[in-house]
C-alpha cells in the first residue's frame, strides 16, 4: 500500500493487493494462523445466522477489512511517496473482532499461555494499537490494526444488529473468578 501512488497515479488496486503480500514468513504465518483459527469460528457463526450466504459475508468481512483498514493510512500518507504498508492485518483484525463481538467470553491466548476473555484482550488490543499508532516508531501500521478491528465490530453490528444486545447480555453474566 503506497498511498502516494494511489492518489497521484490512481492505483486503487493497492487497497486490495497490499493485503496479499507480507514482509516475511513470520508475518504471513502469524496472519494466516490467526485467520485460520478465528476465521473457522466466524464461518461457523455466520453460516448459523445467515445460512448458505454466511460464507459470502465472511469473505466480505475479510476483504473489506483489508480495504477499510487502509483508508486512514491513505489519508495520513497520501503525499508521502516513501511510505509503504503491506499485509492482511486489517482484514485479520476484522475477523478477530467479529469473533470478539459474537463470543466475548471465549478466551484469546497470547503465545498459548496468557489467556483472557476476548472482550478484555480486545480492549487491550485497541488501546495498544491506538497508542502505538500515535507513536508510529516501529514500522508497523498499527492504524490498520485499529481500524480493521473497529470495522469488524461495525460490520457485525450493521449486518446483525442483535449482536450488540447479545454482547452486553454475555458480559452481564461474566465473573472474573468462576
Amino acid at each position: 500500500m503506497n498511498p502516494y501512488r494511489v492518489r497521484h497515479r490512481r492505483e486503487y488496486y493497492r487497497f486490495i493487493t497490499s493485503g496479499f503480500i507480507h514482509l516475511d514468513h513470520i508475518h504471513i504465518i502469524f496472519n494466516m494462523f490467526s485467520l485460520y483459527f478465528f476465521g473457522t469460528a466466524m464461518e461457523t457463526v455466520f453460516s448459523t445466522i445467515f445460512g448458505p450466504l454466511g460464507y459470502l459475508y465472511f469473505i466480505a468481512l475479510y476483504i473489506l477489512g483489508i480495504i477499510v483498514s487502509d483508508i486512514p493510512t491513505f489519508f495520513k500518507h497520501q503525499n508521502n511517496p516513501r511510505y509503504n504498508a503491506l499485509g492482511a492485518s486489517g482484514g485479520v483484525a476484522s475477523v478477530i473482532f467479529a469473533f470478539v463481538i459474537f463470543l466475548p467470553l471465549e478466551d484469546i491466548c497470547i503465545y498459548f499461555a496468557f489467556c483472557f476473555p476476548g472482550f478484555i484482550m480486545g480492549t487491550a488490543y485497541l488501546v495498544f494499537s491506538w497508542y502505538q499508532g500515535k507513536k508510529a516508531n516501529d514500522n508497523i501500521n498499527h492504524d490498520a490494526h485499529l481500524y480493521g478491528a473497529l470495522f469488524g465490530l461495525v460490520f457485525c453490528i450493521v449486518l446483525y444488529p442483535r449482536v450488540l444486545p447479545e454482547f452486553v447480555e454475555q458480559l452481564k453474566n461474566w465473573r472474573m473468578f468462576q
